[in-house]
This record gives structure tokens, sequence and C-alpha cells, in this order.
């Protein structure tokens, strides 16, 4: 890019930026994993699940949303540094109930406060599955999948059909896993290559 303007001849270099959403995906994928055993009964507790959330689930994400907004994509920087974000609270949530800042602040944790998080976090996801709606199959089924898990957890949580929802929940999340690894190939290995050898669907095309 010039400036032509009087008195000036000055080129603008724009940096080359890769496709974030395989690193985002795989980050989703990895963190959707480990924690999805625990809500399945499979491991137990948390305490190893935070690290996870945070490098992978929160910092992961993190980058790929700050690279999707300089790359002038709204729906990729939102998607991503909002479920970062998510991933940051849920693993300080873990630490406070685990003790970290204290036995106060674990003693007086309020439940329902997490459980409204996760409605809020619902509405959310809803719109972005919309949104998704406009890019590909499998990251509409995906974020499907993330509104049946916040259904889950939020009701869970709330004490609606506690376990019934908090199974939902575990299931799905495993289901984003995979569904998440998969997108995540797909980018890298279609990028590499050069043409569809993992498909991913056509958008949808319905406010078109």
């Amino acid at each position: 890019m010039s400036d032509h303007s009087p008195g000036n001849n000055i080129t603008y270099t724009m940096p080359v930026l890769a496709n974030p959403s395989a690193i985002g995906l795989f980050g989703l994928a990895m963190v959707t994993l480990v924690a999805s055993t625990q809500k399945l009964g499979i491991t137990d507790g948390t305490s190893l699940v935070i690290p996870w959330a945070i490098f992978l689930g929160a910092a992961a994400q993190l980058y790929a949303s700050i690279v999707d907004a300089r790359l002038n994509n709204t729906f990729g920087a939102t998607a991503f540094g909002g479920y970062s974000f998510f991933w940051f609270a849920v693993a300080f949530t873990w630490m406070t109930q685990n003790g970290v800042f204290g036995s106060t602040m674990a003693k007086t944790a309020d439940i329902r406060e997490l459980g409204f998080a996760f409605v809020g976090y619902l509405i959310f996801s809803i719109y972005m599955t919309i949104a998704s709606m406009g890019v590909n199959k499998v990251l509409f089924f995906d974020f499907l999948f993330i509104d049946l898990l916040f259904i889950g957890l939020s009701c869970s949580v709330l004490g609606i059909a506690p376990h019934a929802t908090h199974m939902l929940a575990a299931w799905s999340e495993l289901i984003i896993s995979m569904i998440s690894f998969y997108g995540s190939a797909a980018v890298v290995i279609n990028t590499q290559f050069g043409k569809t050898i993992l498909p991913t669907g056509k958008p949808f095309r319905v406010f078109q």
C-alpha cells in the first residue's frame, strides 16, 4: 500500500498472517478432551485440568483471537476471544474451589453464581451458532454441541435434573473435542496441500 499524496512516496507493508483457527481449535479440542474425562468420571478432580484450561483453552484461543482481529475476522476474533476468557475464568474458579486463594474464599463460594455465568455463555453461544452458519458446517456443529454443553452445565449447576444434565454436558464436551480436532486438522492439512482433503462443508445460505 502506498501513500501518493504530494511529497510522499511511502510504502506500507502489511504482515502476512497464517490462519489462526488451527491452533485455536486445537486448544479447544485439548481442553475439552481433558475436562470431559473429569465430567465422565474417568478421572478425578480438577487440579490437573487447570494447566490445560489456562494454556490450551485460554492462551491458545486468545492468540487465535488476536490474530483473527488483525485479519479483520470479527467472527473468529469474538469466538476465540470469548471462549478464551471463559477458560481463564473457569481455571480461576477451580483454583478458588481448590483453596488456592484461601479457605475463606473456598468455603464462601456460591456455585449458583457459576450457573448464571453458564447461562450467559449459553446466550453468547446461541448467537455465535447462528453466525457460524455462514462459515462452514464443521464449525456449526461444533457450536451446536457447545450450546448443549452450556445447557447441561447451566441446568446441572442450578439443580435442574442435575444427573441427566451433567451427563449431557459431559458427552457434549467430548464430542466438541472430537469435532475441534477434525476442524484443526482440516485447516492444517488443507492449507498445507492447497486443496480440500478434509471437507468442512459449505456454509448454510439461510440468510442469503
